[in-house]
């Protein structure tokens, strides 16, 4: 067990300390107010679950930046902490606060749903009080990116702060006040495409927050899908000095698909022409890498999924698109199913802390790791990264990329950056081959560089991911 676990076993220790205290302290204190106690349990919640995050352990992994020169590191450290900064302030409106209702609060408010376009206005669904007979009530409003309105003030009302960002709405009459706080609206005005706002909502010393999501519509981007695979599937590959396997794994796909299109992404030294009823064969220019031409190859599809090849792989009888494509379809929240190469059915799980903001997060890659079986698919699992052949949803993939650094080395780095934005399976039964393996000494010289080019990768982890340390 490393020290993460104990700290968070202790701090799990310390909330049952503190909650049966709290317990305590009520059964001794029979006439203690009951507003008091849920303040006080609210503020040591808030203060249990909004702590910043810990450092996270190394042990067993590789430091991402011990391949960093030790006189460039201080300056990339201060760039990273920076770039770390302002990835936060975008991904802000992403992020769910933690709120949490204190028990037996007259307050009535809408916890979630209540979404409204930038710089629009719109009444804030829910809103109510429910207390005992008074003289006068009175509750207050207030936001931070928008101002607040009552739309139709009765007699018998008051309100103050009408369209500024702090409202106080009271009456004699409960039955009045309630129809006021359902004419309550808010404004937007701050515009960001996605962004919230905090409403606090308070009534004598009862006080609730909840949130206001600020977003832009999005328009939908459908593909038609068409009557057969040649309208749903595009084939895309990239190839390097291997024009030979490539012609061969062609061959093998007119087999059993004489239709469907091929996309080609080519960076060889030395070029040569590929011919083909329906085969679109971009040259780039030499060298530029393997996840250069996956993005050349994807920016070029334009059907609902594209299926994943290497250039020697070759079709058989057990490679069967129409299968990939059925769970797709039923299980329309999949973004990647892989298969297998051969028996070779790769997949694997990723570990990830978040870390501190200064050190950075913690990533291990854990082979043959699954979450759940998908439903309605017994031979199918979730997981976080699959083998070399699999079939995507064209949009979803297009919103994560290929980062075109990783030349010569990389396959995990793409469902890193996948992770949390993508769901992926992996599947028995939808396998393709794999060609014997041939000697060719000039692939091999730029294919397997050495070590040098796994270092330069762990090093741009280092920042990019903003990790502290990895291991694969």
């Amino acid at each position: 067990m490393n020290c993460c676990h104990y700290r968070c076993l202790l701090q799990l220790f310390l909330s049952m300390l503190a909650f049966a205290a709290l317990g305590i302290y009520i059964i001794q204190n029979e006439m203690v107010n009951v507003s008091d106690i849920s303040k006080r349990l609210l503020a040591f919640s808030i203060g249990l679950f909004s702590s910043k995050n810990q450092s996270c352990s190394c042990e067993g992994y590789t430091l991402a930046f011990q391949n960093v020169p030790e006189n460039e590191l201080e300056d990339l450290r201060r760039r990273r902490f920076e770039e770390y900064r302002q990835y936060r302030v975008r991904r802000q409106a992403d992020m769910e606060p933690l709120v949490l209702a204190a028990s037996n609060s007259p307050l009535q408010y809408p916890i979630h749903g209540f979404i409204l376009a930038p710089l629009q206005k719109s009444i804030i669904p829910g809103l109510a009080l429910h207390a005992q007979e008074r003289e006068r009530y009175e509750v207050s409003l207030s936001v931070m990116n928008g101002v607040l309105s009552v739309e139709d003030v009765m007699n018998g009302a008051h309100v103050d702060g009408q369209g500024q960002s702090d409202l106080t709405i009271s009456s004699t009459s409960l039955t009045k006040l309630n129809h006021l706080l359902s004419n309550v609206s808010y404004t937007s005005t701050v515009y960001r495409v996605k962004a919230k706002d905090m409403v606090h909502f308070s009534f004598e010393d009862h006080k609730a927050m909840f949130p206001i999501k600020i977003a832009r519509p999005s328009v939908p981007v459908l593909y038609d899908p068409g009557t057969d695979i040649n309208s749903q599937v595009t084939i895309t590959t990239k190839t390097f000095l291997r024009y030979r396997e490539l012609n061969v794994l062609i061959n093998s796909i007119r087999k059993f698909y004489p239709e469907i299109k091929i996309i080609i992404a080519d960076d060889s030294i030395t070029t040569e022409k590929v011919l083909g009823e329906n085969i679109e064969h971009y040259i780039m220019p030499p060298g530029q890498g393997w996840f250069a031409g996956r993005n050349l190859a994807l920016s070029q599809v334009d059907t609902k999924y594209f299926l994943w090849v290497d250039d020697d792989y070759v079709f058989s009888n057990s490679t069967q698109i129409e299968k990939f494509v059925e769970i797709m379809e039923k299980v329309p929240e999949l973004d990647v199913v892989g298969g297998s190469v051969g028996s070779n059915q790769f997949y694997f799980g990723l570990k990830y802390e978040e870390g501190n903001e200064e050190e950075g997060g913690c990533l291990r890659r854990m082979l043959n790791r699954k979450h759940q079986s998908v439903p309605g698919f017994k031979s199918c699992y979730f997981v976080d990264g699959v083998v070399n052949y699999f079939l995507a949803r064209t949009e979803a993939v297009r919103r994560v990329g290929f980062d075109p650094f990783l030349k010569r080395v990389g396959h995990t780095e793409f469902f890193i950056d996948g992770l949390g934005k993508l769901l992926l399976a992996s599947c028995k039964g939808l396998s393709v081959g794999h060609q014997p393996k041939k000697s060719q000494a000039k692939y091999r010289h730029f294919r397997f560089p050495g070590k040098r080019d796994g270092r330069k990768k762990v090093a741009h982890q280092y920042f990019k991911n903003h990790l502290k340390c990895i291991r694969l």
